[in-house]
């Protein structure tokens, strides 16, 4: 069997387990078989799996693959099991076959095609978990200051990572960050038919309005202007009570010209409601202008673009660059799939992209 087609049979594998952010055991013992079978060592950290190519050497810079092993939970429009990945030579469905186990076997592949050379650069492999809810022991912790790479020694901070997400193996050199807000007003409940109190629901409406039309003047040549939406509002117990509070909530999608704390203080200085961040660790990301990953892709004639969704990218501070078989427009939807031939390709764009990349690291 080759290595598309065992890639192929993996994800068929991978497709029929459950994994949910946070219930992902059963799908990496199944990748950690699957690597068992390939002969490559790996440790799980975590409930995270990373392997690193047998001639590892912690004295030379590492690049790294990472994919992730969660996926999101089953929406009401599936029209098939979303557990079954069906027959067709052509396509494999299911929930999690396009987003991340398309990236996740096709990494598999290009790990074990480089497993045993000796190299310039070494090579890891970082299968994880939680991505799809920024979960704490996923590559939040990895990257983290204090997390896997900073504590052990034996395995240094990667300088570089691939991150695979389906992209259609387009280079995405950048991509936005996010920032969701919870706004609440306060005023003073009162009977609606004698004019009393302070209406909170008005003070939201008013805040909603100066969200609606601010601008951010900092423009970004990669990304674009910071997207702001308000998504959520609720107010009211009964249709004669004034309201004393009103709650809504901003989707805000930040470039690399802000920080998620200079937007949250701006938007706070010209809004009554008080606003508070949910997470404002989920930052924008780019390539760096400098970069051997953009070199490569360069090189091998990759379109780039700049990313509108996010990722693991967002929790890694090295250099990195996002780029996977399937298609971002597939994920997160109902009768999910990908196509056997994006696997194959994919495996072929990873080996060609990371034999490249071993060059312009000695340049």
């Amino acid at each position: 069997m080759t290595l598309h087609e065992e890639s192929i049979q993996l994800l068929r594998q991978m497709v029929r387990i459950p994994s949910l952010s946070g219930e992902e055991a059963g799908v990496a013992a199944c990748v950690g078989a699957a690597l068992d079978s390939f002969g490559i060592p790996y440790e799980t950290v975590r409930g995270n799996i990373l392997a690193r190519n047998r001639r590892f050497d912690p004295s030379k810079p590492t690049l790294a693959l990472d994919a992730h092993l969660d996926t999101v939970p089953v929406n009401n429009g599936y029209t098939r099991d979303p557990y079954d990945s069906g027959n067709d030579p052509d396509i494999i469905y299911g929930l999690g076959s396009n987003d991340d186990g398309g990236s996740v076997v096709s990494m598999i592949a290009a790990f074990r095609y480089f497993f045993d050379r000796e190299m310039p650069v070494n090579l890891m492999l970082i299968l994880s978990r939680e991505e799809e809810v920024s979960g704490p022991d996923g590559t939040r912790w990895l990257f983290a200051p204090d997390g896997f790479f900073a504590a052990d020694g034996r395995c240094p901070m990667p300088r570089w990572v691939l991150v695979g997400e389906p992209t259609g193996m387009r280079a995405a050199t950048s991509e936005r960050g996010l920032l969701v807000l919870d706004g609440e007003a306060q005023g003073v409940s009162g009977h609606a038919a004698r004019g009393e109190g302070v209406n909170a629901l008005y003070i939201a409406l008013d805040d909603i309005n100066v969200l609606r039309s601010h601008v951010f003047t900092k423009h970004s040549p990669l990304m674009g202007d910071v997207r702001l939406s308000v998504t959520q509002i609720e107010a009211g117990q009964a249709h004669n009570v004034i309201p004393d509070r009103c709650r809504f909530v901003v989707d805000i999608r930040p470039t690399e010209q802000y920080t998620n704390e200079e937007i949250l203080a701006e938007l706070q200085a010209r809004c009554r409601s008080r606003l508070k961040a949910r997470n404002l660790a989920n930052r924008s990301s780019a390539t760096a202008p400098d970069s051997p990953l953009l070199l490569t892709a360069q090189a091998l004639g990759i379109e780039t673009f700049s990313s509108p969704t996010t990722s693991d990218w967002m929790r890694i501070p090295c250099d990195a660059l996002k780029m996977g078989p399937g298609e971002s427009s597939r994920s997160h939807k109902a009768d999910e799939y990908i196509l056997t031939r994006e696997i194959r390709e994919g495996i072929d764009r990873y080996i060609a992209f990371i034999e490249t990349f071993y060059g312009n690291t000695l340049e």
